[in-house]
């Protein structure tokens, strides 16, 4: 995980810290002079892995409350970016918090302007941190996270004042919904306990004249004061801040504060310099005040960051893939042995039965073949049944046709070349006799015939054919049997071949 370090700017100083564990460590305070600076450079050529957050308290802070039309994408950019130029001019040091739209028909969009106006006190710093590659992450103010810290501990909605101890001044902010509207710091001449107590109880007066002065507040409205103070000055502090007019105090233990922000360096006195670091280790705002050309290096560690963490998860991925891998490996191995032990158990029972077995006299593989041949010939039987019912049908039809002589087989259609004659259709051989009445011609012994070769052929799958006629009626030669009526009063026998293609 990266190191998170704190670099606390004040008017005087800057103090750094590292993070860990809800712990705070200083790690080093560095003068504005050359040698202050020198100093930081070295600490950050040290520790440029580490991400920095910068938390400034310093006067030269303002705000302001824009409207603009509703607008989106450069646009709305570059017109927030034309407005902080109107503003505070000159100064890149400036973020802009959406504060919502307006509930009327154009949805014109309110904005708070915030900017540090002195950014000379912050060049020399930030220069430092850019020429060293260390990866700041922002730039944030006390006042900023003031009303982050209220809402932390339970407090903060609606208008309010928040008086917190930093250094040797008291910050004093209005808020409004946890959105600082107002800040300034008031310098603290005393810093005992009496003379933190009777501070706040001017300034909090002072700021409610000035707020009422603006308008921002109305002269009867009750205004609520948040006071973060050490445990040992809350007696004097409520003693001193009692509610009256349109003030009411509330204090905040510092104690208290940091344990429920589960911070484990307590507050040694009343200032909040911990307390809001510890926030904005934790709990950053989602805006701050550095342009991204001090936050290059912050982008590239993300990038650099989110690589690792890609390769991270495809090496677990790759990992938790082999060794699925494995155990799908090791299951089929399993299972491969006993596979081959119950193959050698089944071999060896086979052997055993086999041994009871008459012996043949010829190996396995040749009674093989036989069973296979056998297997085919029984699914080529064909009986004569279907040829013979079809045949029947038609001898019914014609009483004038007697049958003489019947013959069926399996043959083929054509010439074979194989060893084995295998069979294609059935062949068969009608051997029939036509008797009519006495006197009928050769013309009607003909039709006859005819006939009978016509409802053997309505069966579509039937090749019919006429092997021997009941006259000799080739061409070249005189038609016989037919010159007296007493030969044609004699049966006229014929022979016809019927063909059917297997499995038709």
């Amino acid at each position: 995980m990266i190191a998170r370090r704190l670099l606390y700017l004040n008017t005087h100083r800057l103090s750094a810290f590292a993070w860990q564990q809800g712990q705070l460590l200083p790690e080093g305070s560095f003068e504005p002079d050359q040698a202050g600076l020198d100093h930081f450079a070295e600490y950050l050529g040290e520790h440029n892995r580490s991400h920095f957050h910068l938390l400034a308290n310093v006067a030269e802070e303002g705000h302001v409350l824009e409207t603009i039309p509703f607008l989106q994408g450069s646009d709305r950019q570059a017109l927030i970016t034309r407005k902080i130029g109107q503003h505070f001019l000159g100064t890149p040091l400036a973020a802009a918090i959406s504060l919502g739209y307006e509930k009327r028909k154009r949805k014109n969009e309110k904005l708070l302007l915030s900017a540090l106006t002195n950014p000379a006190h912050f060049e020399p710093w930030l220069q430092r941190i850019k020429e060293a590659e260390a990866p700041l992450a922002g730039v944030y103010t006390v006042a900023q996270l003031g009303g982050q810290l209220l809402k932390k501990l339970g407090f903060g909605q609606g208008r309010y004042l928040l008086l917190t101890l930093q250094d040797h001044s008291i910050r004093e902010t209005y808020l409004v919904n946890g959105q600082p509207l107002f800040s300034r710091m008031a310098p603290l001449v005393d810093s005992s306990i009496a003379g933190i107590a009777n501070s706040f109880a001017a300034e909090a007066g002072k700021l409610q004249q000035y707020l009422i002065g603006q308008r921002l507040v109305g002269r009867e409205e009750a205004l609520p004061v948040f006071m973060i103070a050490h445990p040992q000055a809350i007696p004097a502090i409520m003693k001193t801040c009692p509610d009256h007019g349109y003030l009411n105090f509330t204090i905040i233990d510092s104690h208290d504060a940091a344990r429920q922000l589960k911070l484990q360096t307590l507050p040694g006195d009343s200032r909040s310099d911990l307390l809001f670091l510890h926030l904005l280790a934790t709990a950053p705002p989602g805006q701050q005040f550095a342009g991204e050309a001090y936050r290059h290096d912050f982008r590239l560690s993300q990038i650099r960051q989110g690589l690792i963490g890609i390769g991270v998860i495809a090496l677990l991925g790759g990992a938790l893939f082999a060794a699925k891998e494995i155990y799908r490996t090791h299951a089929l191995r399993l299972e491969t042995q006993q596979l081959i032990a119950s193959e050698s158990d089944l071999n060896w029972r086979y052997q055993e039965i086999s041994a009871t077995f008459p012996q043949l006299g010829i190996d396995n593989e040749t009674l093989r073949r036989l069973t296979d041949r056998h297997r085919d010939l029984r699914q080529q039987q064909r009986q004569p049944g279907p040829a013979y019912r079809a045949l029947g049908q038609a001898l019914n039809r014609m009483p004038a046709i007697e049958l003489e002589g019947l013959e069926w087989k399996i043959g083929t259609s054509g010439p074979s070349t194989a060893g084995l004659m295998v069979g294609d259709e059935e062949i068969t051989t009608v051997r029939a006799a036509i008797r009519l009445e006495r006197g009928a011609s050769t013309r009607q012994i003909l039709n006859t015939l005819d006939q009978f070769v016509e409802l053997l052929r309505a069966d579509p799958t039937c090749t019919v054919t006429v092997t021997q006629q009941p006259f000799e009626i080739e061409s070249g030669r005189t038609l016989r049997g037919g010159d007296s009526e007493d030969d044609n009063d004699q049966p006229r026998k014929f022979t016809l071949q019927i063909s059917r293609k297997l499995g038709a």
